[in-house]
């Protein structure tokens, strides 16, 4: 079994929002879900899989200026803030704290439920309490 977890942190690195997806979905469908979610920022750091022009558009919509690199394919590149995208670490350390949990790392749980819950419950441990 193969999902995909796309996640909103704040600017510490603390999850505040999760969607889970099947493997082989896009990722523009967790950019999408997760779009109403979005918090109050000045930046939205993403990786590649997120650089669509929609979306790019929908969160300089709301006010949030987008840090994604454009994808390979793109016929003109798109101009991003290197410096600002390193901190993009952030959210990728807190994905491997997350996997600490032996639960979530080795997916134990067969239920895509019972699964989500399990990351829920290991963020709020981890990061919440």
């Amino acid at each position: 079994m193969n999902t995909k977890l796309h996640a909103i942190a704040d600017a510490n690195g603390r999850p505040l929002s999760f969607f889970m997806t099947a493997g082989q979905v896009s990722d523009y469908t967790g950019a999408a879900a997760l779009l109403d979610d979005m918090p109050k920022a000045q930046w939205l750091l993403g990786d590649r899989g997120y650089d669509v022009d929609w979306f790019r558009d929908a969160l300089q919509a709301k006010g949030i200026q987008p840090c994604i690199p454009g994808r390979r394919s793109r016929n003109e590149p798109i101009r991003y803030d290197k410096r600002r995208y390193r901190r993009r670490s952030r959210i990728e350390i807190m994905f491997g704290r997350l996997k600490d949990w032996r639960g979530v790392a080795t997916r134990y749980d067969r239920c895509p439920t019972a699964f989500f819950s399990a990351i829920a419950l290991a963020a709020t441990v981890i990061f919440w309490l």
